[in-house]
């Protein structure tokens, strides 16, 4: 079954943001900037039915013979790269860092083999099957980006510009952050995912770390004075939202310091800060197990396992929290 529908908000002066219809693994905010010149997307949906589905909503907004010509990839995640396969002839920007996790990744079609060829009998299969059985990556070949950058750039598109800047390693070792000044806005990538009260998200899941490369990356986005943020997953929100979420990071980095030095393993430590339920509201808790792996790698030095090893960690606590609230409900 495919994921279908999603929101366009407009950001104004020719900027949109289409938010997809649910939150979730691999459901990503993406950009639209249009001019009477040319266009840009900012991101891209996980698998070429939502791609499709953005670009439809995207083609609503464009002037008479003017087509998306550029697009700029906060990092190298596949939820937000992938779909750039619908746009062929699109110029791909991405920083120069980025193609280290090009190659972390599996590419699409390995993806699409390991989420439908799993045993569903165990955790691993099961969870991916769950989140990831939706998207098809069946026919999609690896996105290759054409242009690399290092520090800055900046593009313009009509009348209006757009700067560029690449991050520390943080959400990955690629990331970069699009501010549009003139229309007072910050695509932020994966630096933030965002929640409130009306739209809970989800846990973060920080692949490279430090946090405090995170947080710091957070300051950068309020440095630049945009009013409007849009986050890689999860709700539009304005300045007090990113506070927010660098309060969040900090808990989370002051919690794996502690573990950490008391010499609880990465995993358990996650288990712990799940249990504390400082953030009842927000979904995937299991993705904890990503962020506090990488947040110890860069305290002991240790060596990244794979993504499968990862995601087999994170599809065990999963399933562990779900008989967890099972078992309580029954209680109750």
């Amino acid at each position: 079954m495919s994921i279908t529908g999603g929101d366009v908000v407009d950001l104004g002066r020719g900027l949109y943001a289409w938010l997809p219809p649910k939150r979730g693994w691999g459901l990503a905010n993406c950009g639209l900037l249009v001019s009477p010149r040319g266009a840009l997307w900012i991101d891209t949906p996980y698998d070429p039915v939502l791609a499709g589905q953005f670009l439809a909503e995207s083609g609503k907004r464009l002037p008479d013979g003017v087509s998306i010509d550029r697009v700029v990839v906060t990092h190298a995640n596949g939820d937000h790269f992938w779909g750039a396969g619908v746009l062929p002839d699109a110029e791909i920007i991405v920083t120069r860092e980025a193609r280290e996790h090009i190659h972390y990744e599996p590419t699409p079609q390995q993806q699409h083999a390991l989420v439908n060829g799993g045993d569903s009998a165990t955790p691993l299969g099961a969870y991916l099957a769950r989140h990831f059985g939706p998207f098809d990556w069946s026919q999609t070949e690896p996105v290759r980006p054409t242009t690399y950058f290092t520090g800055e750039l900046e593009l313009t598109v009509g009348d209006y510009p757009v700067q560029i800047t690449s991050l520390a390693p943080a959400h990955t070792t690629g990331d970069l952050m699009v501010h549009l000044p003139a229309q007072g806005v910050v695509f932020s990538g994966d630096i933030i995912f965002a929640s409130s009260e009306e739209q809970p998200g989800d846990h973060p899941c920080h692949w490279e770390g430090p946090l405090s490369n995170v947080i710091a990356a957070c300051e950068q986005v309020l440095a630049t004075g945009a009013e409007t943020i849009v986050p890689g997953h999860g709700p539009v929100i304005d300045r007090d939202g990113v506070r927010e979420h660098i309060a969040y990071l900090e808990y989370i980095r002051e919690r794996s310091h502690a573990l950490h030095a008391a010499g609880v393993p990465a995993t358990d430590a996650a288990r712990q800060v799940i249990a504390e339920g400082r953030h009842p509201a927000l979904g995937l808790p299991e993705r904890l197990v990503i962020t506090i792996g990488s947040e110890y790698r860069q305290l002991d030095g240790s060596e990244r396992p794979s993504v499968v090893q990862v995601m087999t960690d994170v599809a065990t606590v999963a399933q562990e929290v779900e008989q967890a609230g099972a078992t309580a409900g029954s209680a109750a």
